[in-house]
């Protein structure tokens, strides 16, 4: 995998060939002395379980992974807490409104996007839904469905960050018997 910052060849300030490496995370422009870094975009990921303990899974319906499975989640706006992120996301992917929403933890991925690997810091939350019966995948989702915590199969999520995510859930649902917010 290349580096993302090996596709920036000009200084974004001056427009000078001379925009060269500074260290791992940032190119600086010999002549105007501009120094750009390279740090990862927010995204969320949502841990939505039913009143029976189920997880609700998406059916990721555009690449990256298109086809695998994904938990409903997306990329923070710019003026946008992650909170508001996942609340927003999952009313766009399946039109449900979040009640509460807590974040448990956060981990670093790689995100194919137009031919470039963006770094992204992805942030899990588990969501507080009531109300199921508006139950519908849109925008980027196929389908979306309620999954058994012993049923489900980290291999089949097509995201690394998601595929270890759901690693530490299950190992805690089918070890702790809990749910997912350790109630």
């Amino acid at each position: 995998m290349s580096h993302p910052l090996d596709l920036f060849l000009f200084c974004p300030a001056c427009g000078s060939q001379h925009f060269d490496d500074n260290n791992e995370k940032s190119k600086k422009c010999a002549d105007c002395g501009f120094v750009y870094y390279l740090n990862p975009s927010a995204a969320t990921a949502a841990f939505i379980e039913n009143e029976e303990g189920e997880l609700l899974v998406c059916r990721r319906g555009k690449e990256p992974a298109k086809g695998t499975f994904d938990l409903p989640g997306g990329f923070t706006d710019m003026d946008e807490t992650c909170a508001e992120t996942i609340a927003r996301e999952v009313k766009e992917e399946l039109n449900l409104t979040v009640d509460s929403s807590e974040i448990l933890f956060s981990l670093p991925n790689w995100y194919r996007y137009s031919g470039m690997n963006i770094p992204t810091l992805d942030f899990f939350f588990v969501c507080k839904v009531s109300d199921f019966s508006e139950l519908k995948a849109a925008d980027d989702v196929a389908e979306a469905f309620f999954v058994k915590p012993e049923e489900l199969h980290p291999e089949q999520f097509g995201l690394a960050s998601i595929r270890k995510a759901v690693m530490l859930y299950k190992e805690k649902k089918t070890h702790a018997g809990g749910s997912c917010s350790g109630q």
